[in-house]
């Protein structure tokens, strides 16, 4: 049995190393150099090949080798193979600590000090308690459940919105479209972790930004095509909007005219809230891999209709 790997080449070398070890069953090849095709039944990647299902006629698993599945095209994969998403504890863990990081960022005001100090001056801002900020966390999967956990302690009143209703301890949970108002009128950080689709696309827009109170701060990492950036920038001019922490856009890297690198008001870093780690990661796939060979169901399997 042959798995492919098809996603950064370094961490390919580390997982060549760790499956060497802990699964010699397994023959481990790295795209372009998968060898006999007709051999492959798994394929890790982040970006699948063209006619995947051509070129691997016997591929029976499609391992994401990420936490997101936008960037496949669901619909011109093979319907018989089962696409997997990669939720491994690093992951997790990394995006909490930024959400965490970004949310405090905003909270305690970290735009206009960056601001003043480029400026040469020395002035304060009054601190506003953390239990008199609230946080509202759009997208209630396992990476907004996790972020809600790590923003516990700091005693922010928390709140989350999902498509399907949720129940999740110390938190006012709101689903479907219907409570989308409420929710955002009482958030005033809010924080996009939802899955891209083409429900969520745009959804980041200027009436979302009017439904959150004046002065509401802005933390994308879900994925850029969340984002309508004009709107964005419009609300930061206007002051609807204090501040933002982007971490994915539209197009990655933007380019250098793209107005997120200089606007005073935006907090820009390359698409690096969580990270899936080769040696956990390694593990995460090898345990779903020995479900699936005894017969077992696969975890964190797409709905292809959702999208996600």
């Amino acid at each position: 049995m042959a798995i492919v790997f098809k996603s950064d080449p370094i961490r390919g070398r580390e997982w060549a190393r760790i499956l060497a070890e802990r699964a010699p069953d397994l023959e481990f090849r790295m795209w372009p150099d998968y060898g006999d095709p007709a051999t492959v039944r798994y394929l890790v990647a982040w970006i699948p090949p063209r006619d995947v299902g051509a070129l691997f006629p016997n591929l029976e698993i499609l391992f994401s080798s990420g936490a997101g599945v936008d960037q496949l095209d669901l619909g011109s994969l093979p319907a018989h193979v089962p696409v997997v998403r990669m939720v491994e504890p690093n992951l997790v863990a990394s995006m909490a600590e930024y959400v965490a990081m970004a949310t405090l960022a905003l909270h305690r005001n970290l735009v206009d000090y960056i601001g003043f100090q480029r400026a040469a001056t020395w002035k304060e801002i009054r601190v506003v308690p953390a239990p008199q900020r609230r946080v509202g966390i759009m997208g209630l999967g396992v990476l907004g459940i996790a972020s809600l956990e790590r923003l516990r302690p700091f005693g922010f009143p928390l709140a989350g919105w999902s498509r399907s209703p949720k129940v999740i301890e110390g938190v006012t949970c709101h689903a479907g479209a219907a409570a989308m108002d409420a929710f955002l009128a009482a958030t005033d950080i809010l924080v996009c972790l939802l899955p891209l689709t083409s429900e969520t696309r745009g959804i980041l827009d200027a009436s979302t930004f009017a439904a959150l109170p004046r002065g509401a701060g802005l933390v994308n990492v879900g994925r850029g095509g969340h984002l309508v950036d004009a709107d964005l920038i419009a609300a930061l001019d206007s002051g609807q909007l204090s501040g933002a922490v982007i971490d994915v856009v539209s197009k990655e890297p933007p380019p250098a005219d793209h107005p997120f690198w200089s606007h005073p008001r935006i907090i820009l870093t390359p698409h690096v809230a969580s990270m899936t780690q080769p040696a956990t990661a390694c593990e995460v796939f090898l345990a779903n891999l020995r479900r699936y060979q005894q017969g077992l169901p696969l975890a964190d399997v797409v709905d292809r209709s959702r999208g996600y």
